[in-house]
């Protein structure tokens, strides 16, 4: 399995992302939600390299988000 290879179906960066400011919103919510479980999946079986996978992945979705709310006008704190 690639590092890069997505850890779950939600977290896919290599699929198209929606026009919509809010959808885009939407799917990057879900892409950290199904990262952040499967992190804690990795974390209770003390998997070190999916740990890890998750942690990467993670940081690039949140960035991800971060920009689709500045997009979508929302304020997150």
């Amino acid at each position: 399995m690639s590092w890069n290879a997505p850890m779950t179906p939600a977290a896919d960066a290599g699929r198209e992302m929606p026009r919509s400011a809010t959808e885009r919103l939407a799917v990057a919510d879900r892409a950290v939600a199904s990262l952040a479980v499967e992190q804690q999946l990795a974390e209770a079986l003390r998997a070190e390299i999916p740990q890890a996978r998750c942690h990467h992945q993670l940081r690039y979705w949140r960035f991800v988000r971060g920009l689709c709310a500045v997009a979508a006008g929302e304020v997150r704190a």
